[in-house]
């Protein structure tokens, strides 16, 4: 089953159940999928659809600390439990370990020395963890493994 699939799948038994918050968040998300699709004139895999959760999820994370400014802990808890919802369609999230081994297999791939190759080690990094690490903690932790 595709990722695709799940996700209807689960908007159909949103919609048998009854839960509205679930369902609205569920074709919100089939309309960012179908937005891109229609953008890029394609039909997105699994890999694809997985960025388009992702930015959502950090479209979330943002709002959250604007809330959070506002003093709206109403919307902190929505948004938090719309990050819940979201990320329950992300592959097992890797470890700090696994995530530093990875830096380590990229520097060495890139032959990087110094905070100049990030970008030759982020592309690599980026393409074995999709999905499955916050991105913008692996490229402080790849700055910080390059001495930056």
């Amino acid at each position: 089953m595709t990722l695709r699939e799940r996700i209807t799948e689960d908007m159909k038994a949103a919609m048998r159940s009854g839960d509205k918050d679930r369902l609205g968040l569920i074709r919100m998300l089939q309309a960012g999928i179908k937005q891109r699709e229609v953008d890029e004139r394609i039909t997105l895999d699994d890999t694809q659809t997985l960025s388009v959760i992702e930015k959502m999820i950090k479209q979330r994370k943002e709002s959250i600390v604007h809330f959070e400014a506002g003093a709206r802990p109403d919307l902190v808890a929505k948004e938090t439990a719309e990050i819940a919802a979201l990320s329950a369609y992300l592959p097992a999230q890797l470890s700090t370990t696994e995530i530093d081994a990875l830096i380590k297999d990229a520097i060495a791939m890139a032959a990087a020395t110094s905070v100049r190759d990030m970008g030759k080690v982020m592309a690599i990094v980026k393409g074995k963890a999709a999905g499955r690490a916050d991105m913008g903690a692996v490229g402080a932790r790849t700055k910080a493994l390059l001495g930056g």
